[in-house]
């Protein structure tokens, strides 16, 4: 005979970007602790500043009626963090806040959905005395300890979609279109979309690329009587020359506090807006190299958005419901991730802070390859 949840309360917050699932992620711990027991479940608007503010609302049948079909999320959404929180002016650390607005509530368990910055914050509350699960939602795919995330396989379908429209005008302009994807840090959905639309060449962060191999690549499809080129970019691809320099200063990091430390942040971060996201100088000087008309198309938040497709609402879904298995269990501080057709528990301290990232030698990266796609490598 399965166990019963004993009465008592969940809070759900949902953080970070928003992504296609969440609402169903919501419905699935929503409906699934009203069919097995007692749980209320409460809702805190806008991530961690809600539950600092004390600002919620009852989950019940109505209000997860009809949300599975909807984008975004309907608790609302931030980046707010909870020891670094935008207070008047300055950041301060409302942990202590949190965790009395938790025990004001009476909750048994938070629930909190994000990608790796709300990983990292969820465990900080778990250190705090929190009970805490998390639900691993990101269109980057950059979460360690699951198969996927939800809302990768959305944003991954729209960002095919758009590459699919633009060979049409490549073509007919005999163009070289480059496409920048969203993905932070990491090349999953540019590696995934650019090899499901055909493109010629695929940047991705963990495969640094100069420019003339890029070109080179380009300028021998044209030698071959191609009259376009598609250029995949994510967001965080970097150069051969700007990932030497990044990983120097990433090495003396190593070791160092106070403000050494400090400085060789700051210094990490103007090489990062230096190297990273400039795809529009890039373009100007592909352009230069190649004599070849270049344009950018910069997809950006529309691949947050829309009606989450099936494979994401059912993967929400399931990862819902599996999270209320381990409430009941009182099994907390853990993910709930994504193993195969099941789901499995995965302790918070083995993923914050970890990113995932795609291995050079990725199945996906040696397709691309046989396929004879450039990585500018």
């Amino acid at each position: 005979m399965a166990k019963q949840i004993r009465s008592g309360h969940i809070g759900i917050l949902t953080s970070g970007g928003d992504t296609p699932g969440l609402n169903a992620a919501i419905r699935g711990i929503g409906k699934t602790a009203a069919s097995n027991g007692s749980m209320q479940v409460i809702g805190f608007k806008d991530g961690f500043r809600g539950l600092m503010e004390n600002r919620s609302v009852r989950l019940d049948n109505n209000m997860l009626s009809g949300i599975l079909t909807l984008g975004g999320t309907i608790l609302g959404t931030s980046r707010d963090k909870p020891h670094k929180m935008p207070m008047g002016g300055k950041t301060v650390d409302m942990t202590d806040v949190i965790v009395e607005n938790y025990h004001k509530n009476h909750l048994d368990v938070l629930v909190c959905m994000g990608g790796g910055g709300t990983l990292k914050n969820a465990f900080r509350l778990s250190q705090a005395g929190c009970n805490i699960i998390t639900l691993p939602k990101t269109i980057d795919n950059d979460i360690v300890g699951t198969d996927v995330t939800f809302g990768f396989d959305t944003a991954l379908g729209i960002a095919v979609d758009a590459i699919d429209r633009l060979h049409s005008t490549a073509s007919s302009h005999h163009r070289v279109i480059i496409v920048e994807i969203m993905g932070h840090k990491v090349g999953w959905l540019a590696l995934g979309a650019g090899m499901a639309g055909g493109a010629d060449a695929i940047l991705i962060p963990e495969i640094p690329y100069t420019i003339d191999k890029l070109a080179d690549s380009i300028l021998e499809r044209v030698s071959r009587g191609k009259r376009f080129s598609i250029v995949a970019v994510a967001e965080g691809a970097i150069t051969v020359e700007g990932d030497r320099k990044i990983k120097a200063v990433e090495k003396k990091l190593e070791g160092t506090e106070g403000e050494e430390r400090a400085k060789l942040k700051d210094q990490l971060s103007a090489l990062d807006s230096e190297y990273r996201g400039s795809t529009m100088a890039m373009a100007e000087e592909l352009q230069i190299i190649t004599g070849l008309e270049t344009r950018v198309t910069i997809l950006g938040h529309l691949q947050r958005g829309g009606t989450p497709s099936a494979l994401d609402r059912n993967l929400a879904t399931r990862l819902g419901t599996s999270a209320i298995d381990y409430i009941r269990d009182e099994q907390f501080g853990i993910m709930v991730a994504v193993d195969g057709e099941q789901c499995k528990a995965v302790p918070l301290q083995d993923v914050a802070g970890k990113i995932n990232y795609v291995p050079p030698d990725h199945s996906w990266v040696t397709a691309a390859r046989n396929l004879a796609t450039s990585f500018g490598d």
